[in-house]
């Protein structure tokens, strides 16, 4: 008699099936639909969303810390200022998506940031003042102001920094420590 294996419905209980080591586990455990505090964090959240946009989001955890040693340690002030020679080193790296419309999104984006912290202070106050909002009003704001932010980007950019909910099912263990 065959033994039937149910599908996982959700992120939850696809993670609890894999060893404490792996990618999609730590980052479950560790940093999905925690609050981020750091406008760099924040922004690098960003970033590896709209890197995914394609691709499986275990490349983009395998690749998390080249991301983040490419883009200056996510340091929004210093990609709002690369340069052509930035860029062109991001699109050599082969530890990272070499995407050029990904590459240059991140540098707008950035720039968009700073100019958002001088009006608001920080990007955490400017997502906190629109907070909350539905999803379609976040995706309209995302769109007139970033680029590459579509519906799914900014949905996951959300649920994963924890401005929307649906990280984590009510009987997750790491439910209940997002909420603390």
């Amino acid at each position: 008699m065959a033994v039937s294996k149910k599908k996982p419905t959700s992120y939850c209980e696809f993670v609890e099936q894999l060893e404490e080591s792996n990618v999609h586990r730590v980052y479950h455990d560790t940093q999905y639909g925690f609050p981020i505090d750091s406008d760099n964090e924040l922004f690098g959240r960003l970033l590896l969303e709209i890197n995914q946009a394609g691709l499986s989001w275990t490349t983009i955890l395998n690749k998390q810390e080249n991301f983040r040693k490419a883009y200056s340690a996510f340091n929004i002030k210093k990609i709002a200022n690369y340069t052509e020679e930035d860029r062109q080193r991001l699109l050599s790296d082969a530890g990272i998506i070499r995407n050029k419309l990904k590459v240059n999104a991140a540098i707008h984006n950035a720039q968009q940031i700073v100019d958002v912290q001088k009006e608001f202070g920080s990007f955490k106050s400017w997502l906190d003042t629109h907070h909350p909002m539905v999803l379609e009003d976040w995706v309209k704001l995302f769109k007139a102001t970033f680029t590459f932010t579509g519906g799914e980007i900014t949905k996951e950019f959300l649920i994963s920094s924890g401005y929307l909910q649906g990280a984590h099912i009510g009987q997750c263990q790491i439910h209940r420590k997002v909420i603390q």
